[in-house]
């Protein structure tokens, strides 16, 4: 039987690999970029490295993990870090695009951008989240419980209200946030953001 579990070392390839074949707008990304490791290291790896204890898996009773959702209790914190200690370490790798012209330019100016209160909603909000799962396990309910049980994990260090984003075109995953009590929020071109109080 399949049942979520926190993060453990050793858990990073296979979240990677969970977003990479979610990644556009819920399924596979693989080639869109020209390298297909962007996504995790700017959506998912970083989050368990900063703060495993607010991530969760669904393990199968296989042993393969198949969906998480990952976490953090302090946004503003969280781009700093992220701008300051996190994303320099690529900057050779993948160098800030002077234009954008593909998928990945655009992922890329995105990463080079974040930085603390780039989101207006994050003050009201302060904590937000990222949820993947393979198809294997979508449609039953899941994505409810891992966000449930992140947001139990949240409450207890006092975090009063959660976030998170989508695209515009994921039109599952907006109905999705919606039935699960998310508010839609006044939102950047492309992007709906919700938030729920905690």
């Amino acid at each position: 039987m399949a049942h979520i579990r926190p993060f453990r070392p050793g858990d990073e390839p296979a979240l990677a690999d969970i977003c990479l074949k979610t990644a556009d707008a819920g399924a596979d990304a693989t080639g869109i970029f020209a390298d297909d490791d962007l996504w995790a290291e700017v959506f998912v790896l970083p989050y368990v490295a900063r703060h495993p204890d607010f991530a969760f898996v669904v393990e199968k009773d296989d042993g393969r993990v198949a969906g998480y959702v990952v976490g953090a209790p302090d946004t503003r914190a969280f781009e700093d870090w992220f701008a300051a200690e996190w994303w320099p370490r690529w900057a050779e790798r993948w160098p800030r695009p002077d234009v954008e012209t593909t998928r990945q330019d655009g992922t890329l100016v995105y990463a080079y951008s974040r930085r603390a209160g780039a989101e207006p909603y994050g003050d009201t909000y302060p904590a937000h989240l990222h949820i993947d799962l393979l198809p294997e396990l979508q449609g039953q309910g899941w994505g409810r419980r891992l966000i449930d049980t992140l947001a139990e994990a949240l409450r207890a260090e006092g975090v009063r209200g959660l976030h998170l984003a989508t695209g515009t075109e994921n039109t599952g995953a907006i109905a999705f946030y919606t039935r699960l009590g998310f508010t839609p929020l006044v939102s950047h071109p492309g992007v709906q953001a919700f938030g729920r109080e905690l």
